[in-house]
């Protein structure tokens, strides 16, 4: 197993992309904290780790409010004796429109899941690394912050910042032996967000659209990021950092 008993956290992984990660981990033998803001989403995700013999724990908690991602992180520090990995998978896109038309509002929330969320991480997390003699963080980022199109612009520039931030970190962490590193996903049909991506309903025609610019012609999948995170979180990557992996079938090539 990859990652016997190292404890992981994957935020936002109630469903989609980070259910995807959470499963792929436990099941090479992590110890995985589940996130989300959705209790009943959270829990169903436990349960059925669990039931295939799997290690995992809940935590409500929103990545945006400081408290409760430093209560996060202390509940993976108590419930499995340390921390090993934190991967922040949480995310959130406004509707694909014009950039002006987009409100402060949903401008404001973009950055706080998307953005604020990776401060408030490392913050909390990087203390515990440091204690442990290191540990590893794991930012979902997007193939939109290298090749963004328009109608996501303040997307895109969110994803931008998660992936030089990743960088930064990388540099100024690895003389603490903590590793920073970014997946940059394509786009995913399957995810809650998929229909803001697309700007409305996911028929052939934006499905089109979106896959005729994939050199592998198909969408990426939930099990082809959790296999790029279990890489980055196992003992095979521990010269890796400060790299992000596109996920995309040959998108940003």
């Amino acid at each position: 197993m990859r990652v016997k008993h190292k404890s992981i956290i994957v935020t936002g992984s109630g469903g989609g992309i980070g259910e995807g990660i959470a499963r792929r981990l436990a099941a090479e033998g992590a110890q995985v904290v589940v996130n989300d803001i959705n209790r009943e989403l959270g829990e169903k995700v436990v349960a059925s780790i669990i039931e295939a013999g799997g290690k995992a724990a809940f935590f409500a908690a929103d990545v945006a409010d400081s408290a409760q991602v430093k209560a996060l992180v202390a509940f993976a520090v108590e419930r499995f004796g340390c921390l090993d990995v934190m991967i922040n998978n949480a995310g959130w896109t406004h509707k694909n429109q014009p950039a002006l038309d987009v409100s402060e509002a949903d401008f404001d929330k973009c950055y706080a899941i998307n953005v604020k969320s990776i401060y408030l991480a490392t913050v909390h997390a990087t203390p515990v690394f440091r204690s442990q003699g290191g540990g590893s963080f794991i930012n979902i980022a997007s193939t939109a912050g290298v090749r963004p199109r328009p109608g996501l612009t303040w997307y895109n520039g969110s994803k931008g910042v998660v992936i030089t931030t990743s960088k930064s970190l990388a540099a100024e962490l690895g003389p603490d032996n903590i590793r920073v590193n970014c997946i940059n996903p394509v786009f995913n049909p399957e995810t809650g967000l998929s229909a803001e991506f697309a700007g409305g309903p996911l028929d052939e025609e934006r499905l089109s659209k979106f896959r005729a610019s994939i050199p592998l012609g198909r969408f990426s999948t939930a099990l082809d990021v959790a296999n790029a995170a279990l890489y980055l979180a196992s003992d095979e990557a521990s010269f890796i950092s400060g790299v992000c992996i596109e996920v995309d079938g040959g998108r940003c090539v």
